[in-house]
């Protein structure tokens, strides 16, 4: 039966050698079954621009993605950690970018995708954090630095997330009820899928007469995990 994938926040990297393989696996047994699979966000740790690209490890893992038939389309959206991925990217591994959010008629219906972090609104610091890297300007100047500085800049990045975190206090790390809601009136009331959190769950959401539901994709590093989605419902599979 034809039949969609749908993964995220895999955070690939060389540090993490056992999501890769999976990852690998999933591309060679898994994936070519269907007839398109949606990456939500957070494929790399982190992704420092497309020059970055002839790097062993992430020709590697593009060159995988490529070889992905024909018959299984691929849609990339970008995360908090890879939104630097552009066309060059998408090229190489012979992919779509998508946009967040992006709208989608999957087997009759509606099916909202967006990697999820725009829902976590109690936490102004990471907001604030994401309107500055998200300003056209800063992406210019930043990728104006030469390769091995702005990887320098991303690691004292992620330290400095890593160490927030551990002060804040995990709802606010977790996406708001109210932002969900006004997400899926402007859509009008579609089903919400959505990585980031790394909290994997379906949720029921009742607003203005409708009940959406919302299906949270898990991380790799705790299991390597997919929704499978066909006309008949959803699946979640334990890859590992």
């Amino acid at each position: 039966m034809p039949h969609s994938l749908f993964i995220s926040d895999l955070h690939l990297s060389e540090t993490h050698p056992r999501t890769t393989e999976q990852f690998l696996r999933f591309l060679e047994n898994v994936a070519p079954q269907a007839e398109a699979l949606y990456i939500l966000g957070d494929l790399f740790e982190y992704w420092a621009g497309d020059d970055d690209l002839d790097t062993p490890f992430h020709r590697r893992i593009c060159e995988a993605l490529a070889t992905l038939p024909a018959s299984c389309k691929l849609h990339i959206m970008h995360g908090n950690r890879d939104l630097l991925m552009a066309d060059a990217f998408a090229a190489t591994c012979k992919a779509s970018l998508l946009s967040d959010p992006t709208l989608i008629n999957l087997y009759g219906q509606a099916t909202l995708l967006t990697h999820g972090d725009t829902l976590c609104t109690e936490d102004h610091a990471y907001l604030q954090f994401r309107a500055m890297v998200h300003n056209p300007e800063w992406q210019a100047q930043f990728l104006a630095q030469p390769l091995y500085q702005r990887k320098a800049i991303i690691g004292q990045m992620l330290l400095q997330s890593s160490q927030s975190k551990q002060s804040k206090q995990m709802e606010i790390m977790d996406v708001s009820n109210d932002a969900v809601l006004e997400l899926l009136r402007q859509y009008e009331f579609p089903r919400l899928i959505h990585g980031h959190t790394h909290r994997p769950a379906m949720h029921i959401h009742h607003a203005d007469g409708h009940t959406c539901e919302r299906w949270v994709l898990g991380d790799w590093d705790t299991q390597a995990n997919a929704l499978q989605i066909d006309e008949t419902g959803i699946q979640q599979l334990k890859l590992s």
